[in-house]
């Protein structure tokens, strides 16, 4: 389902945001990069803490070398703080299975510990984590701005929160898709198209690598 045409002017690059406990070398992450570096955008894919605060502040740094009106787009948690960047520097947003509530989901892992496959960094969820969650969470955000990406099969956060969050948004519900949202390379002309690019003639998502067949766990959230 996607909803009216949005006309935005061009971006001047692409901020793609990971996940919890993802990384900069994910599939979604490197497969943005390959699709900016086709059309000559300016990306950043930037490596986040796993501290709510320090990846928002370590994300907003990127933004200068991105031009005057970049994409930001995240996927789960890496959407969650894409919409706080695109609430902040009034930009648009595309958000792949957002977190809409974050503080909620991680208060189930308090004390627990994490190893990042990308980077082998161990840490364990703290009190600190929630309480940053909680004073980010925005009760409201304007919704027109962003294009939303749902797999209807998401095994982790419940889609019709989202959807309920960001209602009024462009919205494509993926049918069956799970969260790590393994169909995004065939999604790639309606993102850029919503940052007012079309990718060159002879796209194909099945062309592109690494997201098919990954798997996703409680462990990681790309």
């Amino acid at each position: 389902m996607l909803s009216a045409a949005r006309h935005p002017p061009a971006a001047s690059g692409v901020l793609y945001l990971h996940g919890f406990n993802s990384g900069s070398g994910s599939p979604k992450a490197a497969l943005v990069r390959d699709v900016c570096a086709s059309l000559g955008l300016p990306c950043a894919t930037p490596q986040l803490p796993h501290r709510p605060a320090a990846a928002l502040a370590l994300a907003e740094s990127r933004l200068d070398k991105l031009g005057e009106q970049p994409l930001v787009a995240g996927s789960s948690m890496g959407g969650f703080l894409a919409s706080l960047i695109a609430e902040r520097h009034n930009l648009a947003g595309v958000l792949i299975n957002p977190a809409v509530n974050p503080a909620r989901l991680v208060s189930d892992w308090l004390g627990e510990r994490f190893d990042n496959a990308y980077t082998g960094e161990r840490f364990v969820i703290e009190a600190a984590h929630l309480e940053e969650l909680e004073a980010l969470t925005p009760e409201r955000v304007m919704a027109e701005r962003y294009l939303l990406l749902l797999g209807t099969a998401d095994e982790t956060l419940d889609p019709a929160d989202a959807f309920a969050l960001y209602r009024g948004a462009r919205t494509i519900l993926h049918s069956q898709g799970d969260h790590g949202f393994a169909a995004l390379a065939d999604y790639l002309p309606s993102i850029l198209a919503h940052g007012g690019h079309r990718l060159a003639p002879g796209w194909s998502g099945s062309e592109s690598r690494g997201i098919e067949g990954a798997t996703y766990d409680r462990n990681h959230f790309g």
